[in-house]
């Protein structure tokens, strides 16, 4: 096999029973996916994950999750380090690329691979940075509480309004998975903002934190540092979002990591003024 190239590589679709191999690699890069991450990426789009294998030993991967019939988004795209600079990878790209047909495809992507990305089509948007630090001391604020079940109808049409594709599939799993602790903010029936924290492999993940206003999101930040109780916690945060960016430096947090958002067209347009944590780099 230490000569195999593309033309050995086999690529078929993967199941949850490859996630382990994926989410491993995806924390050998220092990445830190979730814990409990694999069941509500798989929920929106079972056939949006694609890896590589030379015989039977898997050794690449990629993810292209389908949102509707217009938007798709791009991640996990993984080589196994000792087996780069054959092709693998881009062998395994064209083959889950196919999977979004005529979607506008968007992605988070690593500094190493940008150049890459831009001559495949994609153009950048912005920077995302990730924020990373122990959390500091937290507390509850007026209208923060835990979420109920009761409330999925309102998270998912909020969290409609700050994404470029509605995402009804993944939340479901995403809101009650293992570990995942969600919080909510509102004014009566009508919610200004909600948030959650996961486990993960090296740093509680906060994401996706959406607010109407700066206030609103320091509210809810405030809480979720409060169930963090001092441990390491990272936020994806956008850099266009200055007030998002105030939120981490005031917390502590230091930049660690950062990733640039591209699209290979239009999206819809999302009150991106609400995004002070993207949900996660894997999934959009």
């Amino acid at each position: 096999m230490t000569s195999a190239g593309p033309q050995a590589l086999v690529v078929t679709r993967a199941t949850l029973d490859d996630w382990p191999v994926i989410s491993g690699w995806a924390a050998d890069e220092g990445w830190n996916p979730g814990l409990s991450d694999g069941p509500a990426f798989f929920a929106q789009d079972p056939g949006g994950f694609f890896i590589g294998r030379l015989g039977e030993e898997p050794v690449s991967a990629v993810s292209v999750v389908n949102y509707g019939a217009d938007y798709a988004f791009l991640g996990c795209y993984l080589v196994r380090p000792d087996l780069r600079g054959r092709g693998l990878g881009l062998a395994t790209w064209k083959a889950g690329l196919a999977h979004a047909g005529g979607r506008t495809i968007g992605l988070d992507g690593v500094v190493a691979q940008q150049d890459n990305y831009r001559r495949s089509g994609f153009v950048f948007a912005h920077r995302t940075v990730r924020y990373t630090g122990p959390a500091p001391a937290g507390g509850t604020a007026p209208g923060v509480r835990p979420a109920e079940k009761a409330d999925l109808d309102a998270v998912t049409a909020y969290d409609s309004a700050c994404c470029p594709a509605d995402r009804p599939r993944f939340l479901e799993h995403w809101l009650t998975a293992p570990g995942h602790r969600v919080l909510v903010r509102g004014e009566g029936d009508r919610l200004t903002g909600y948030a959650v924290i996961r486990p993960a492999h090296d740093a509680l993940r906060i994401g996706p934190l959406f607010a109407d206003t700066a206030e609103d999101a320091d509210a809810l930040f405030s809480a979720l540092s409060a169930e963090a109780a001092g441990r390491e916690i990272a936020i994806d945060v956008p850099e266009p979002n200055s007030a998002a960016v105030a939120l981490a430096e005031r917390a502590g947090l230091t930049p660690s990591f950062e990733t640039a958002r591209m699209y290979t067209g239009p999206v819809r347009p999302f009150a991106s003024e609400r995004v002070y944590g993207v949900t996660t780099l894997e999934l959009g």
